[in-house]
């Protein structure tokens, strides 16, 4: 008598896409959040409440679970990504913040992608071709366009347009380490390490940001609370969950939408809409990443 095989359960395609439309809406939200509490909470303690909260809620999301301790080899690097990536920029991106709205910023951390293309050639010895060269040209173009329609009220818009860019600096430097980690580490264990080592480098705040939790209202508790384990746990976790289940070039394009999530957030819940020439600056750099990611066709 022949055996019958059963037909495998079919696979729930929708699944990786919920996952990448929840991490895209929480980290759009991270950009309003950040915004909201400019003017209640300094950068530096934020970003030290908001790597401690997300320390902890990652710590729940593995059930208690710590990750083993990283090799020799592999601790230089998440020092490196995890200073940069999680230290250093979250405490650029809040002080740009201060200076400038919420989808501006966004608009100009949509520039990481061509430096992760701009280091890797320095870096891991990938080569430097005609359409990098081309999307880096459209790319800075934008942000040089974003700048002269933010710094027309003073130069402080023009250092939160370079706070910004600090922040993409770093974003990039820190997606390098991780392409070079993720091959022996698994993506929530890496995030956890790079979360400690970004709380490492705030700790120089830990007495602002003791005063500030003892002063501060519900609201702002409420909102750091949100911003470690929403955007923060919860988004990395749903977006480790869609790269690992599909094509990682098609999702990594979609976060092209979160400038104009975040946009839509903030005139929806902080009455503030960018000028128009920042959303055309957007547009180029959008469009410079994309000629940059002709690089791997030639």
């Amino acid at each position: 008598m022949t055996r019958v095989t059963p037909a495998p359960a079919p696979t729930r395609t929708w699944l990786p896409l919920a996952a990448v439309a929840t991490t895209l809406v929480l980290w759009a939200s991270a950009f309003v959040g950040i915004r909201h509490l400019g003017e209640t909470v300094p950068p530096g303690s934020l970003s030290l409440a908001r790597l401690l909260v997300m320390v902890l809620a990652l710590v729940a999301l593995m059930k208690g679970r710590l990750p083993r301790l990283p090799t020799r080899r592999e601790w230089p690097l998440i020092v490196a990504g995890g200073a940069t990536w999680f230290g250093i920029y979250n405490v650029a991106l809040n002080e740009s913040e201060r200076r400038i709205d919420a989808a501006t910023a966004a608009l100009l951390i949509q520039i990481g992608p061509i430096l992760v293309a701009l280091l890797a050639t320095v870096v891991l010895g990938e080569r430097l071709t005609r359409w990098l060269v081309t999307g880096m040209a459209v790319g800075f173009g934008g942000v040089v366009l974003i700048g002269y329609s933010t710094s027309s009220g003073g130069s402080g818009d023009l250092v939160g347009v370079l706070l910004a860019l600090v922040a993409a600096v770093t974003f990039a430097v820190g997606v390098l380490t991780q392409k070079k980690l993720l091959p022996t580490i698994r993506p929530l264990d890496l995030t956890f390490w790079y979360a400690v080592v970004g709380a490492a480098v705030c700790l120089p705040w830990s007495g602002e940001l003791v005063g500030v939790v003892s002063d501060a209202s519900a609201d702002t508790l409420w909102w750091i609370v949100y911003l470690g384990v929403f955007p923060s746990a919860i988004a990395f976790t749903t977006w480790a969950y869609a790269l690992s289940h599909a094509d990682a070039g098609k999702f990594a394009q979609s976060t092209f939408l979160v400038p104009f999530i975040t946009a839509l957030m903030a005139w929806l819940l902080l009455d503030e809409v960018p000028p128009l020439l920042s959303f055309v600056g957007g547009a180029l750099c959008i469009a410079g990443v994309l000629l940059a990611r002709r690089t791997a066709r030639g």
